[in-house]
C-alpha cells in the first residue's frame, strides 16, 4: 500500500534490523519485517493531483499498489536540488516553498503523537550506557531513578528493617547489578538496577540450611503444551516483578546498606531481612514455598 512505502537507509547499529525512512510520517524506523523491491520509482508515469494558489501544477508519482517498500539508496536532498535528481520536467514546486521556511532540521522529519509517545517511553527516560560502578551510576539520573525504583520495591514488600550492628552478626555485603533491557528490535526500553546479596559471605548452618527448589524441565513444558493443545486449554504466562522479594526467610540474616544509599543518620547500622533478597542461596526455595502456599490456599 502507499502508506507502507519506505526508503531503505541502511542497517541498525544495535541489532539485525533495517533502517527505513517512512515518507508518510517523515520518521526513521527500524524493522526486521522488510520486503525489498528494486523497481525504479522514477520510471513510473507522473499524474497531476493538485493545483496551488498561484496556478502552478504539482505532480506525484503513480505508485504500484503491490509495492510495499521501495529500495532507494539515497538520502533527503534540499529542495533547491530537486531538479538535479533526474525528476520529470513537469515536476513543479510552488515559488513560496523554500528550505528557509522549514522549522527545525529537515532530516529529522515531523513527529506525531504516537512517535512522541514512543520516544518518551523508550528513549527519553533511559540511558544507553551500562555503568561499571555505583559511582558512575549515581552520576546518571536515569540509573539513579532505576536504583530508587528497586529500593521502593523493598519498602513496598517490607523486606528489611534497620537495626544496630553488633560484633556477633555475620553481615552479608550487597552490590548493584546494572543491565539494559531490550525489545525485539534491539532498542533499549528500560534500565534495570538490581540489588543483590554477596552469597559467598553466607555461612552454611547459620545463614541458610536448605537451598534446593524444584525447577521445570523442558520435557514437562512440552507435555503441558501438548495436553493444552489437545484439550483446548488457554495458557497464560505470568512474570512476577521482584519475585524473590516475596519469599519469607526463616534465619536471622543481616546485610549491609545499599552502596550509595546509606542512611546518613545511621551509617553504622545494618538491615535485618524479613524476606529473601536476590543473591541469597535460599532465595529460590523461599519463593517457591511462598508461591506453593498461596496456590494451595487459593
Amino acid at each position: 500500500m502507499l502508506n507502507q512505502i519506505k526508503v531503505f537507509l541502511g542497517y541498525s547499529l544495535n541489532s539485525h534490523a533495517y533502517r527505513v525512512f517512512n515518507k508518510k510520517l517523515m520518521t526513521v524506523e527500524e524493522s526486521i519485517h522488510v520486503i525489498f523491491y528494486e523497481t525504479n520509482i522514477c520510471e513510473q508515469s507522473a499524474t497531476k493531483i493538485n493545483t496551488d494558489e498561484d496556478g502552478q501544477n504539482i505532480f506525484l508519482k503513480n505508485l504500484d499498489s503491490n509495492t510495499e517498500i521501495q529500495l532507494i539508496e539515497s538520502s533527503i536532498q534540499p529542495i533547491e536540488n530537486l531538479q538535479q535528481e533526474g525528476l520529470p520536467k513537469d515536476w513543479k514546486v510552488p515559488k513560496d516553498l523554500s528550505i528557509d521556511n522549514i522549522i527545525g532540521q529537515i532530516h529529522k522529519g515531523v513527529s506525531t503523537r504516537r512517535h512522541v509517545s514512543e520516544f518518551c517511553n523508550h528513549s527519553a527516560f533511559v540511558s544507553k550506557i551500562e555503568p561499571q560502578s555505583v559511582c558512575e551510576a549515581l552520576k546518571d539520573e536515569f540509573w539513579t531513578s532505576a536504583m530508587q525504583e528497586e529500593l521502593n520495591q523493598f519498602v513496598r514488600n517490607e523486606v528489611w528493617t534497620l537495626v544496630p550492628r553488633t560484633n556477633q552478626m555475620n553481615v552479608i555485603g550487597t552490590k548493584w547489578v546494572f543491565i539494559n533491557k531490550y525489545d525485539d528490535l534491539g532498542i533499549i526500553t528500560r534500565n534495570k538496577a538490581r540489588l543483590v546479596a554477596k552469597e559467598y559471605n553466607q555461612a552454611e548452618g547459620i545463614d541458610y540450611d536448605e537451598t534446593f527448589a524444584p525447577v521445570e524441565r523442558l520435557e514437562v513444558v512440552r507435555l503441558l503444551l501438548a495436553f493444552a493443545c489437545m484439550s483446548g486449554f488457554k495458557l497464560f504466562q505470568m512474570d512476577g516483578k521482584s519475585a524473590f522479594l516475596n519469599g519469607i526467610v526463616n534465619e536471622e540474616i543481616y546485610v549491609s546498606q545499599p552502596p550509595g544509599f546509606e542512611d546518613h543518620k545511621h551509617p553504622e547500622c545494618v538491615y535485618k531481612l524479613k524476606k529473601a533478597l536476590y543473591g541469597l542461596k535460599q532465595a529460590p526455595r523461599q519463593w517457591y514455598e511462598r508461591l506453593s502456599l498461596f496456590l494451595f490456599i487459593s
